[in-house]
């Protein structure tokens, strides 16, 4: 599998702030579906309709590092790290890109879905290939 970093910017906006000046924890959130979103995009080469997409996330999980302020330089990296029969698994991180630092990690399931049946399904090859 192609190790293969995806970077896009992110935005810090007023109303991602709590009162100790920092992003928010549940904003960071927000901001970690961007870059799902945008990493997605890229690799399947066209926008996404949410209406007929297939992908659903199942498991999230972050751990917060460093505090995210406003006028911070943050891009969100997403790296598809291991993928399975119906699922596979993204690791994320914010990055200070003036400093360096690691802001905080984020580390998600998604599965690949059937809509209809309501449950997951396999994977096509034409997915995997992009990968290979």
């Amino acid at each position: 599998m192609k190790n293969t970093v995806f970077s896009c910017p992110v935005q810090i906006r007023m109303s991602d702030l709590d009162p100790f000046n920092h992003v928010n924890n549940g904003c960071q959130m927000n901001l970690y579906d961007y870059g799902r979103t945008q990493f997605l995009e890229h690799v399947l080469q066209t926008e996404i309709d949410w209406l007929t997409f297939e992908w659903v996330l199942v498991h999230v999980d972050l751990d917060f590092r460093l505090p995210i302020r406003i006028h911070d330089k943050i891009v969100c990296e997403t790296e598809l790290v291991e993928m399975g029969n119906s699922s596979v698994k993204l690791q994320q991180r914010m990055l200070n890109t003036v400093t360096g630092e690691v802001m905080s990690t984020c580390n998600s399931v998604l599965v690949y879905f059937d809509r209809v049946a309501n449950h997951s399904k396999l994977i096509p090859e034409s997915f995997k290939s992009l990968f290979i």
